[in-house]
């Protein structure tokens, strides 16, 4: 009998599939999984936390299109990864979660780490399943690759019982299946295009909107070709950077805004009206403005705004049919009108306060004047992951983005600890496609405390991944050295400290020396430049750079806070 096991039929499914990247930490049961995997073909990276691990698995399905694996054990390990479960429902990822759980003649006995792991996967994921035995896995996976892709992308779970994973059966028995084919493509109505195209037209003050949707749909050359022939100005989404460059003339993040609150008319490409668009509401936006949806689900169609017209489709698709309706017309928004001029006007206002922030010269260092300086040295086509509070949303506006899917952030469901993890899954995309794009994670202090014992992932598989700690001291913000030796000597810091503050000065570059990466401690620009220079020229290990900035650095007066809470 030509036998095979339950850990190979996993691999072998996964391969099938089309799954080439798999992340996790070991342990029993599912070693042999990870090891079959490997000799399948499959790139496997151990990560330090399942949670990191799960992050890294989900934005290998945002930058490729098709789900990483996530390999977990069973109880704690599973449990640590419902958080990047979640991540990845909310960003609409596709990721498969694998987790080891019990024997199936230990059920309900009390086993190691026995868990409802079928049940609790349920509210954080898509799909959540045990194959019923070895013969049913392959049909199992096929399942959970296709539903992480199908209509709109998330989280899906495989259980594995421990004694499945080196239990044997035969080949002829198992229900193998087909690589699952990429989503199907969905068309907008051709009257609700039509009608978009009217209302567009109707614009005093037109905006389009371009989501991460845009990013993941793939959409950049129809895109870039609708808004040049239409001439409509244009503003991104955090993580929707990139999918036209930033640099481009009809871009307007820099009054961003301005733009929301006064477009009356407003294209929204793969972006929800959730709160990091205001939900679309006052005193956000107008209230009268008319909102053009395009969407993939139906059930995101007003959701908090009753949209003029919905365009439900694939977005790559809709913007196709969106630019053959408007080259049949021949219709292009006018250059020279009041809400352009608005437009500028306030991109250069808010352009000189930067730029006044920038250049300060005063020690310690400002958010601006980093963020200034590290701008002038990446790489124009360098992969940007950013977390943090102020750190995050400075260098939103001030590190640009030229091309699509090259910025990865905190996202939708605004979490703390993801850079790491998703430097490691662009690292190990970038080695495995050579393209040679530098991976750059720009990390707040209090952030990179969630995963920071991924650099000794990055050095052990040998990531030139650049981390840079934009270091304050604090959680939003700290105090400085002098400060804290007071509250020593006067009292009990759980008292006295402010829940915010973090250590001052801590070491985090130390953490990347010791596991035989590049540290840098900086404080001046001069030693912010050098060692990034340094940095980016060697390819052969990661970097850390602790940049100490004032523990008061705070961003420039914000209109409306994008980081916030927002009052309905």
């Amino acid at each position: 009998m030509d036998e095979v096991t339950g850990a190979e039929l996993i691999a072998e499914s996964l391969v099938k599939q089309n799954v080439k990247y798999m992340f996790g930490i070991v342990g029993v049961p599912v070693i042999e999984v990870a090891m079959a995997a490997q000799a399948a073909g499959i790139k496997y990276i151990g990560m330090r936390n399942e949670q990191a691990a799960c992050y890294a698995a989900s934005a290998v399905g945002y930058l490729t299109g098709r789900p990483g694996a996530c390999l977990v054990v069973s109880g704690p390990g599973l449990i640590h990864a419902l958080g990047g479960m979640a991540n990845s429902n909310m960003n609409c990822w596709p990721v498969v979660v694998i987790g080891g759980s019990s024997d199936r003649s230990q059920e309900t006995a009390g086993a190691f780490q026995e868990f409802p792991q079928v049940e609790a996967c349920r509210l954080y994921s898509k799909f959540s399943a045990r194959p019923s035995g070895l013969e049913a896995i392959p049909s199992v996976i096929e399942k959970a690759v296709r539903t992480s892709m199908y209509g709109r992308p998330g989280a899906c779970y495989v259980d594995i019982a421990g004694d499945m994973v080196n239990a044997k059966v035969d080949r002829s028995k198992v229900r193998f299946v087909h690589a699952c084919t990429p989503p199907p493509i969905c068309l907008a109505q051709h009257d609700a295009v039509t009608e978009a195209i009217a209302v567009l037209k109707s614009a005093k003050r037109p905006l389009v909107i371009i989501g991460k949707g845009a990013a993941y749909g793939r959409a950049e050359v129809p895109l870039r070709e609708f808004v040049e022939s239409s001439k409509l100005p244009f503003l991104p989404t955090p993580m929707g950077k990139g999918v036209l460059p930033d640099d481009h003339p009809n871009c307007v993040a820099a009054a961003r805004s301005r733009a929301l609150l006064q477009t009356d008319v407003a294209l929204l490409l793969g972006a929800r009206l959730n709160w990091i668009l205001h939900f679309g509401l006052p005193p956000r936006f107008d209230p009268n403005v008319k909102i053009i949806q395009v969407d993939l689900c139906p059930e995101e169609m007003g959701n908090n705004v009753r949209p003029a017209v919905a365009l439900l489709g694939d977005v790559n698709a809709v913007v196709k049919q969106l630019h053959e309706c408007l080259l049949k017309d021949g219709w292009k928004y006018p250059s020279e009108t009041e809400w352009w001029r608005t437009l500028k006007e306030k991109m250069d206002s808010n352009a000189k306060i930067s730029n006044a922030l920038a250049l300060r010269s005063s020690l310690p260092m400002n958010y601006y004047t980093v963020f200034h300086h590290i701008s002038r040295l990446l790489p124009r086509d360098c992969i940007i992951v950013s977390e943090g509070a102020n750190t995050m949303d400075i260098g939103r506006t001030m590190l640009s983005n030229f091309l699509p899917r090259q910025r990865l952030d905190a996202g939708t469901f605004g979490t703390m600890g993801v850079g790491p993890g998703f430097a490691i899954a662009a690292a190990a995309v970038e080695r495995s496609e050579n393209k040679g794009r530098r991976i750059v994670c720009v990390e707040g202090d209090s952030a990179f405390g969630f995963s920071g014992m991924e650099v000794e992932t990055m050095c052990r598989y040998s990531l030139p991944i650049v981390v840079i700690v934009v270091n304050n001291n604090g959680i939003y913000s700290g105090v400085d050295p002098e400060t804290w030796k007071e509250m020593e000597k006067t009292g009990d810091v759980t008292i006295i400290a402010p829940p915010v503050s973090l250590l001052p000065e801590a070491r985090y570059e130390q953490v990347m020396s010791a596991f035989g990466g590049r540290g840098f401690l900086v404080r001046t620009v001069e030693e912010l430049r050098n060692a990034l220079q340094l940095s980016l020229s060697d390819w052969n290990r990661p970097s850390l750079l602790n940049v100490l900035i004032d523990p008061s650095s705070d961003r420039k007066e914000q209109e409306f806070p994008w980081l916030t809470r927002s009052n309905l």
